[in-house]
């Protein structure tokens, strides 16, 4: 527990310690509005490379996201009603839900995204999160090179589990989606299929039993938002329907409205 008793206390020191940690952005000047200080914090944390980071900032670092969690509010799995047997949807953040599993749309590298203040899934979660996410990523990313060679890279559709840290969910199921980079083919369709049928199988094996599903692959890997939610209900409704009893409940969280509508169209 550290000696700081506000947010406002907790804010002006961790800026000025990730500014220390910045070789490149130690100078930079720090905003006087509390606004522009948390802009400046995350984008800090977002560019900071997988190293260790002093005990005391940790620390810290723990504390106040803990409190931004209570400021914007934890949503429990039992909070949200189901839709059909097995199935939820809830549009809001991510990050607020406790769970036993929250899935995040990670990229080949899996270390996040490290765009400053990128709305992408993957830099909210990793955000929110705390920088041990990154590092955890990085260790089981080195621990596959050592394995794979050097040029290994996560393939679509493999899934990785690590711990929540910060987040009210328990753990993070990491997965890459496939890219539609021209039109959309019947593979591309197989691996989204794949990344539902295998993060579901993962949570499973560790008995994960509440599991909140973003939109994987749409936005920029540029799956049709309409397309992905039909697949997505489909894949999850089989095994749900082949593993009775295996997951109690799994969420499809969205954020946009198109997204709520393209699954209530599915799921009502």
């Amino acid at each position: 527990m550290s000696s700081f008793n506000t947010q406002a206390e907790r804010l002006d020191f961790l800026v000025e310690a990730f500014k220390e940690d910045s070789a490149e952005y130690r100078d930079i000047e720090t905003p006087r509005d509390e606004a522009g200080k948390r802009v400046l914090l995350r984008s800090l944390m977002n560019i900071r490379m997988p190293k260790r980071l002093p005990d005391e900032v940790l620390s810290v670092q723990d504390e106040y996201l803990t409190e931004r969690v209570k400021e914007t509010g934890v949503v429990a799995a039992d909070d949200i009603p189901f839709i059909r047997e097995g199935i939820a949807l809830w549009q809001g953040d991510i990050t607020r839900l406790a769970v036993d599993a929250i899935v995040n749309a990670a990229n080949s590298q899996m270390l996040g995204c490290f765009a400053p203040m990128h709305t992408c899934i993957d830099n909210c979660i990793h955000t929110f999160a705390g920088v041990q996410l990154r590092a955890e990523c990085d260790r089981q990313m080195k621990k596959l090179r050592g394995r794979y060679g050097l040029s290994y890279e996560q393939p679509t559709a493999v899934p990785m589990l690590t711990d929540g840290y910060n987040l009210p969910a328990k753990k993070v199921v990491h997965i890459v989606g496939p890219i539609v980079t021209d039109r959309l083919t019947p593979e591309h369709e197989r691996l989204l299929a794949d990344c539902y049928r295998a993060t579901l199988d993962l949570c499973a094996e560790n008995g994960l039993r509440t599991v909140a599903f973003c939109c994987i692959s749409t936005g920029v890997f540029r799956f049709p938002n309409e397309k992905a939610a039909q697949i997505a209900v489909k894949t999850v409704t089989d095994w749900l329907g082949e593993h009775p009893g295996k997951v109690d409940k799994v969420i499809f969280n969205v954020f946009k409205d198109e997204d709520r509508a393209y699954y209530e169209k599915v799921l009502l």
